[in-house]
């Protein structure tokens, strides 16, 4: 597997391949798992190479403490992408002053109301950085197809703005939840987690099954009510938001519409770890 670690050994990589070869792009923060796995397994299916990006991107964190204490395992993720078929794989593991040209710095984006809701609103600046690392990375690695996991919804639609306004041919690509036997949806974060703590992260894959098991039966008002009430049941977890939204827009519901595609949102902190999760609900 080779590893790549500066720009311009990149461009010259790109630059080397066949006109018609197609490259796959699965860009990570590393602490790899399973699920990122899926997404590099699925765009070798589709793609001659794939480069997998493993960079902990400083523009996107609105939270120091945070970002100093993000797992960094970089030999370990190595290892775990060379399980796979790896003679096709690219790893890009750049520092932040080589990608920013010295200057890690974000952007202005206008993602429209879809920034606003959930992450955007708890988050400050988040989806500028996210856009801002996202189109060095699509520059060059000049991608024919992207991969990314549901688990980030939210970022998934802000992605796929990202690359109309880019107007890049890279197809935007979003791939299922991978999730722990216990339902947790898989995690960098989750390696911060104590096994006990992995036992009560599973609470929020529980009230989401909840939820949707009910929704179309009970009025939401209640079966938020519900939730928020088992979050305070437990004094570790502080419930940051709970939202039913539209699936396409983001735009928060109040009723549940069966004829809509709609999905429930929860972030939540569990101790110091903040925990994130969705599931469509019809």
């Amino acid at each position: 597997m080779r590893v790549i670690t500066s720009k311009n050994e990149l461009i010259v990589w790109r630059q080397g391949l066949l006109h018609q070869s197609s490259v796959g792009f699965v860009p990570t923060m590393g602490a790899l798992h399973a699920g990122h796995l899926s997404l590099v397994s699925q765009a070798l299916l589709d793609n001659d190479f794939v480069v997998s990006s493993i960079f902990v991107n400083p523009t996107q964190f609105d939270n120091s403490e945070d970002l100093a204490i993000y797992p960094r395992t970089l030999e370990a993720d190595i290892a775990l992408l060379e399980t796979i078929l790896h003679d096709r794989i690219i790893v890009f593991a750049p520092t932040a002053e080589d990608l920013y040209n010295g200057q890690p710095k974000s952007k202005s984006w206008d993602f429209g109301a879809i920034a606003n809701v959930m992450e955007g609103e708890f988050r400050s600046g988040h989806f500028d950085g996210v856009g801002t690392v996202l189109q060095l990375l699509f520059e060059l690695v000049n991608p024919t197809n992207s991969y990314f996991g549901e688990k980030d919804y939210q970022q998934l639609l802000i992605v796929k703005s990202l690359a109309d306004q880019l107007g890049q041919s890279n197809e935007i690509i979003g791939r299922p939840i991978f999730r722990e036997d216990s339902g947790l949806a898989m995690s960098s974060r989750n390696q911060r987690l104590s096994e006990v703590q992995k036992l009560q992260a599973t609470l929020i894959y529980r009230v989401m099954n909840y939820i949707k098991d009910h929704i179309s039966s009970v009025p939401w008002k209640d079966l938020k009510q519900w939730a928020e009430n088992q979050f305070q049941e437990d004094k570790d977890w502080r419930l940051e938001y709970l939202t039913l939204a539209d699936a396409q827009t983001l735009e928060t519901r109040d009723v549940y519409a069966e004829n809509l595609q709609q999905r429930v949102f929860i972030a939540a902190h569990l101790g110091s770890v903040r925990l994130i999760d969705n599931m469509a609900v019809n």
